[in-house]
């Protein structure tokens, strides 16, 4: 494994473990609307490395294991990191976009990062198929209309927005680095992008 990939992991689980069974820290470094409108920005980026639970974190750092070498491999691990926290800051600047008027709106976890690293893979890797047999373009269309949809419904507590605002993250920052995708991979780059036009679109609308 990456040195740089093993220790982003590592830090993740350090962090989280410190988070679970430290109520106070916990607190001071999660995604929370009111404090971050009182100046406390760096939340956007402490937040991503905080998760309620064993569960989130084994689930978020398995993602990022598997996928996370698609992304090293074809372009490299700085742009990996670029990936990742662009991700986890677009993740997070778009939730605070929808939340901003919910003071006591909260949220923590890896989650926008780790979806920006799987939305680039599937842009850099055309033949990639998720649980074997489904075309990554497809999955990562679907992924994302179902997002919407949990955004519209509020029926849990995923962090929809955050997962939303980090594919978008994943899905720039690599375009910004390989444009010529677009021409190469016109079906891929068209079926992510139809979904990011729908949200703003229902969004500009009033209908989230």
């Amino acid at each position: 494994m990456n040195i740089i990939l093993l220790s982003l992991i590592v830090i993740n689980v350090l962090v989280s473990y410190k988070a679970i069974n430290d109520t106070y820290f916990f607190r001071k470094y999660e995604f929370h609307i009111g404090s971050i409108k009182s100046g406390e920005q760096l939340r956007i980026i402490t937040s991503g490395f905080l998760h309620v639970d064993f569960q989130h974190l084994l689930f978020n750092m398995l993602t990022l294991y598997f996928f996370a070498p698609y992304v090293i491999y074809n372009l490299n691990v700085l742009y990996f990191l670029y990936i990742y926290f662009g991700s986890l800051i677009a993740g997070n600047l778009l939730t605070f976009y929808f939340h901003k008027n919910e003071y006591s709106y909260r949220a923590v976890g890896a989650s926008g990062a780790v979806t920006g690293v799987i939305f680039s893979a599937i842009l850099l890797e055309p033949n990639l198929y998720m649980y074997g047999f489904i075309p990554g373009y497809v999955f990562g269309f679907a992924y994302m209309l179902f997002s919407i949809y949990g955004m519209k419904a509020k029926r849990d507590n995923i962090g929809h927005v955050a997962h939303f605002g980090g594919a978008i993250g994943g899905y720039i920052i690599t375009l910004s680095k390989i444009p010529q995708l677009i021409t190469t991979e016109p079906v891929t780059v068209g079926a992510l992008l139809i979904p990011i036009v729908v949200l703003f679109f229902l969004q500009k609308m009033n209908k989230l």
